[in-house]
């Protein structure tokens, strides 16, 4: 539960409230004033003028929705009134920002008649792409919602109605879909007869219920034709039946489905015990349900039973509605929500709780456990794919319905274009699973008996990325597996185990590896040891081409984990530089900070090579490198033997790599800030804002890194390892099976661009040019610090 002081605390801290208006253009100067207002908004201003479409192209009116109440019937609270209801709205725009990145001004009205509440919204409604109509009492809300539907031109939507409709049809549909019932031969009942109810009500005749099976029951009982008040509500009436039964406990008698909109308390044991086999309860009144979940699951073991709260499975929450209608409606430019589109939603969401649920999810939410069955009917609402299934279903239903003014074609190019929402670490996240399966490479997982590694590799062979090879215990690796309940193909040669205790590989591998290292101290029985080692035999598979790369990190400390690696795989034959680079994402940029994990104080030379081969890390995700050797000086302003070693390590690089943008030694703002650069230093050869920062020491690098993490950065993946002759990556100990994922894709791509063809492939030409390039005699580097 949420205290009242916390809650106090969290509006009232400066600044108060939860919204704020950030201008999208720079504002810095004069002249970037005199573009955003006179005399240079004159421009656009006229271009509307000629064609009112445009405004949708100058303007953020396509982004921008209206949250509008009057206060009449806020939240559990009633008629509170517009002043005391802002609260609410505010926190309603915050979720349209946070799951969609919609933008909302937030309107309280003092208008509780129909009249002067539609005649306002009508004046306001030019400036916004929609209008999202909120805690309006009824019978008021039905007649403002189907008024302003018909005078206006973008979408109005009743949240407290669809979209609260839409979520319990979703949930409806799955709940069916597990009791194996039919739409058609259910009976409905309904404990409310407000908003929600009558909208629930309409929408769950267009998916097959039969309106002679829905009873409605509001305060007084059951909506009958007999009851005179019932009659004179027009929009009661419309559901008010003939029939002998007259109170809820009548009304839920054999009853399949319960959907209970109304008030705390209302259905007793004994009420649920009288419903058919298999029953349905949705007893969704906040914050208390019409019967609490706990006495609904004891009473009625074999219900599935959905609440509106967040601490109970099944939470029916309109978030998981209201953001992705929207979206998919503003994209489309559509002229209102109609009901093609609401099915779609509920559809979608429907879809979308059946299939495996995604490891952020499960991590948010604390529970490994979540899997579609009667205690997981709809998705949580912090499933980012919610945004790329409901949008891009409401906004094909706008197109084929007819009602979209920009008709979306291209459905895939769409959810594309939403993911970018997302963030810039979901884009890195497909540009590598592209990549990956581009050119398909196995990736040996060297901590294969960790249930979030087995997860892992389920994922990789779903999304077709690689065919993983796991490392560890076959039996252990078996028997996880199976009780996770994964189908993971261990027989069928498309995830493959490999027991370093007793593999047809690990005599070969010891003496190989005694070969390798009896000269460096390692004894006959040293490498016997080593080799039963995940970590060992892992590295090993990789050396010898049983794997294309290597993921691993979970079972040891960041240099127990390295070892291995360095004297097994060993590092490339154009490099003497082991390096570790973190990729962060920034302010939707990709930056690569390096020498972040390993190279304590490079020399001039080492220092160059970092920046080379962080430099080929970047290309690989796509990105042109703009490099900057950072130091605390500016081209000699500081002469220091320091700052002299990051001003040579530049010249080695533009020695070496010529095709390279690079820069320094170099102050990080004048690096990060183009406009001071191109001020202060108009013969810098940065071109923008520099993306790969070298750091002079691990120190800064380290701590840099560390800062941005926890300061700014929107993520940082990494560290990736550079210089080795295979891809292998480290994890941290505690990463999730998302970063398991992205790291054994990001693996699975540099093994498809490295490995070498009869043609030799781009990447392999670019290491030999820098290799040719590199003519200058540099000292060895010593085996103590590559890891001996």
């Amino acid at each position: 539960m949420v205290d009242r002081e916390e809650a106090l605390r969290y509006h009232s801290s400066s600044p108060a409230g939860k919204v704020e208006v950030n201008p999208t253009k720079p504002t810095l100067t004069q002249h970037d004033l005199s573009l955003a207002y006179t005399p240079g908004v004159a421009e656009p201003c006229r271009e509307i003028h000629a064609d009112p479409e445009k405004v949708f192209e100058y303007t953020a009116k396509g982004n921008l929705v209206a949250v509008i109440t009057n206060g009449t019937a806020v939240l559990g609270l009633g008629n509170i009134g517009p002043m005391a209801g802002k609260p609410v709205m505010e926190g309603k725009g915050v979720l349209f920002k946070r799951f969609a990145g919609i933008d909302v001004f937030d309107i309280e009205l003092d208008a509780p008649d129909v009249e002067g509440f539609c005649q306002a919204v009508k004046a306001l409604a030019p400036t916004f792409g929609g209008i999202n109509l909120e805690d309006i009492k009824g019978p008021e809300c039905f007649v403002i919602e189907e008024r302003l539907r018909k005078e206006l031109d973008i979408p109005v939507f009743h949240d407290d109605q669809h979209g609260t409709a839409i979520i319990i049809c979703a949930g409806l549909v799955n709940a069916m879909m597990l009791f194996n019932k039919r739409m058609e031969d259910i009976r409905v009942v309904f404990s409310g007869a407000g908003a929600a109810a009558l909208a629930t009500a309409r929408l769950i005749q267009h998916l097959g219920v039969d309106p002679a099976n829905i009873l409605i029951c509001d305060s007084k009982g059951v909506l009958r034709k007999d009851r005179e008040d019932a009659m004179k509500n027009t929009f009661k009436a419309e559901f008010a039946v003939e029939t002998d039964r007259v109170s809820l406990a009548d009304a839920m008698v054999d009853a399949d489905v319960f959907i209970g909109v109304s008030v705390a308390g209302i259905v007793t044991p004994e009420m649920l015990k009288s419903m058919a086999e298999k029953p349905i309860v949705f007893a969704l009144a906040n914050p208390d349900p019409e019967i609490p979940y706990d006495l609904a699951r004891e009473t009625r073991p074999d219900a599935i039973v959905a609440t509106g709260r967040s601490d109970y499975p099944n939470q029916i929450n309109n978030v998981l509605g209201f953001p992705f209608i929207f979206r998919g409606a503003l994209d489309t430019r559509a002229t209102t929500v109609n009901e093609a589109m609401m099915i779609a939603a509920v559809n979608a969401l429907a879809e979308l709780a059946r299939e495996d649920v995604d490891d952020s999810v499960t991590e948010a939410y604390g529970d490994e456990h979540l899997s579609f069955g009667p205690g997981y009917i709809i998705p949580k609402p912090f499933d980012s794919r919610v945004l790329l299934r409901v949008a891009p279903a409401v906004a094909l239903a706008a197109t084929l319905s007819g009602v979209a003014r920009r008709p979306i074609n291209d459905i895939e190019e769409y959810r594309l274009k939403l993911e970018k929402l997302l963030g810039k670490e979901r884009e890195v996240m497909r540009y590598a699973f592209e990549q990956a399966r581009s050119r398909p490479r196995r990736v040996v997982l060297a901590d294969g008996e960790y249930e979030k590694v087995l997860r892992a590799a389920g994922q990789l062979l779903d999304e077709g990325i690689t065919q993983p090879i796991l490392v560890g215990r076959e039996k252990v690796i078996r028997e996880t597996a199976q009780r996770l309940e994964l189908d993971l193909p261990f027989d069928s040669g498309r995830c493959t185990i490999y027991d370093p205790r007793d593999s047809e590989f690990t005599a070969d591998f010891e003496q190989r590896l005694f070969e390798r290292r009896g000269r460096k101290g390692m004894s006959r029985d040293d490498a016997r040891r080593a080799m039963r080692g995940r970590n060992w035999f892992s590295a090993m598979l990789v050396r010898e081409g049983h794997a294309a790369g290597m993921v691993a990190g979970l079972g040891g400390n960041f240099p127990e984990t390295l070892r291995p690696v360095l004297q097994v795989v060993g590092t490339a034959p154009d490099a003497q530089r082991v390096a570790g680079v973190h990729l962060m994402v920034i302010k939707n940029e990709l930056m690569f900070f390096a020498d972040t994990t390993l190279t304590l104080d490079p020399s001039a030379e080492e220092l160059a090579e970092i920046a080379c081969l962080s430099s080929d890390l970047a290309s690989e995700f796509g990105v042109d490198p703009r490099v900057a050797m950072l130091s605390f000086s500016n081209f000699g302003s500081v002469r220091n033997e320091r700052s002299d070693k990051v001003r040579r390590a530049t010249e080695f690089v533009r020695r070496w790599r010529p095709d390279l943008e690079v820069e320094g030694e170099i102050h990080a703002d004048i690096a990060l800030v183009p406009e001071h650069c191109q001020q202060l230093y108009p013969f810098s050869k940065l071109s923008g804002r520099a993306n790969v920062l070298i750091f002079p020491s691990l120190e800064s690098g380290n701590v840099a890194q560390k800062v941005a993490q926890c300061t700014g950065a929107d993520a940082a993946i990494g560290p990736f390892l550079v210089g080795l002759d295979r891809p292998v990556n480290i994890l941290a100990p505690y990463a999730g099976v998302r970063e398991i994922v992205l790291t054994a894709a990001i693996t699975a791509m540099q093994a498809g661009r490295q490995d070498l063809t009869s043609d030799q492939s781009e990447y392999d030409l670019l290491r030999l040019a820098r290799h040719r390039a590199k003519n200058v005699q540099r000292p060895p580097i010593s085996a103590t610090e590559q890891g001996g």
